[in-house]
């Protein structure tokens, strides 16, 4: 039976190019539209670690769908002519690690404004609609981070819940340069929105506010780099794995919502397979109804871990240490990411399903099993003599 789209309209086959493929939410995405769909996926990353399970298979249903093109999209002259095959490209190319933006900011800026830009300029001229992955810290600070500690306007949903078609993004001075990645995610959105405005660019924004699941970086060391400080998921991870104490910045007051992979992988779709419905639109892909303090957090996965793992929940589970101490110089945060979901809700029909507690376990399921593969393999290892 054809596939249809949400207004009842017979779907034809796409062909994707998406750039950052084997990446954490590009490997969930391919093994959606492999196992769910009937495109064609070209793949591009520098890695494919999380995708082999998608390319080695020569008798997979989708064997033939699915082709992985080694590239850097830096300098690589190929990567107009994949773009120009495709219907449609996917770009999550990105320097996301919050440690980087005030440690290697030109680095942060350079990833994610100079190198998408080519991307763009392909998709313009040629035609051909693309799907750009922001980020919710475009939003920077809220409204209510700037009102009186003892404001009642602070519980004003007004002020922090974050809306694509109205709220200011707000970000710190300029030696604060933790906004380095912020801005030029801004910058690039702003681009988009032009070629948009002015020379008929078909594209959609998509603004992930935490997700969550299998896969995600990184264990240092083991599924990704051993320098550079991670997500603070990806971090209390690391710290429960090797039965050290959870580190909360600053007390762990920021708050934060967090997403299942599956359930935004599920909003993505709908975007590639509802082009009149998301172009033009900037979509939030979030889940207000899993809002936690940072300390709320971690004080969940102590739980979930000792669950998962069979561990006991360990004497001093957490420790406080300063934001500067634990990210350097010029680091600067944001209290409180909501994100509404009117828009997404609206044009998409999209809600998210899974609770904190169930993304949780599924992660922790999963890291506690891989970080145990591969201690297993360092201790299997000859020792040279």
């Amino acid at each position: 039976m054809a596939r249809v789209d949400l207004d009842g309209n017979p779907m034809k086959a796409l062909t994707i190019c998406m750039i950052g493929a084997g990446g954490f939410i590009g490997s969930h995405l391919c093994e959606k539209l492999m196992s769910e769909t009937p495109h064609t996926v070209l793949a591009l990353d520098v890695y494919n670690d999380k995708i082999k399970h998608l390319l080695e298979p020569s008798d997979s249903p989708w064997a033939g769908r699915i082709t992985f093109h080694r590239l850097n999209i830096k300098h690589d002259s190929r990567l107009e002519g994949l773009i120009k095959m495709a219907d449609l490209t996917i770009n999550l190319a990105a320097i996301c690690t919050p440690a980087d933006y005030n440690t290697r900011p030109l680095d942060t800026i350079y990833s994610n404004f100079i190198d998408a830009l080519p991307v763009v300029k392909y998709c313009s001229e040629n035609n051909k609609r693309l799907i750009h992955f922001s980020t919710c810290e475009v939003y920077g600070k809220t409204i209510g981070a700037f009102l009186p500690k003892d404001s009642p306007l602070r519980k004003d949903p007004a002020y922090y819940v974050l809306k694509e078609d109205e709220s200011p993004c707000i970000f710190g001075s300029i030696e604060k340069q933790r906004w380095s990645y912020a801005c030029a995610k801004q910058l690039i959105e702003r681009l988009i929105y032009a070629e948009g405005a002015e020379n008929g660019l078909e594209f959609t924004i998509v603004r992930p506010f935490n997700w969550i699941g299998p896969r995600m970086d990184f264990i240092p060391g083991i599924d990704g780099p051993s320098e550079g400080v991670p997500r603070v998921l990806a971090c209390f991870s690391n710290n429960l794995l090797r039965g050290e104490p959870l580190k909360l910045v600053d007390g762990g007051q920021s708050q934060r919502t967090f997403v299942y992979i599956k359930d935004a992988i599920e909003a993505v779709l709908l975007m590639i397979e509802n082009p009149a419905r998301a172009n033009g639109h900037i979509f939030n892909v979030g889940n207000p109804n899993n809002e936690v303090t940072v300390r709320q957090l971690a004080e969940i996965m102590i739980k979930v871990y000792s669950k998962v793992s069979g561990e006991q929940t360990p004497e001093t589970p957490t420790v406080d240490v300063s934001s500067k101490e634990f990210y350097g110089e010029g680091y600067d945060d944001s209290d409180k990411r909501i994100p509404d979901m009117t828009i997404i809700n609206r044009q998409l029909g999209w809600n998210p399903k899974t609770s904190l507690w169930d993304l949780l376990e599924s992660t922790l399921t999963y890291q506690h099993r891989t970080y145990a593969e591969a201690v297993k393999k360092v201790i299997a290892k000859p020792v040279a003599s």
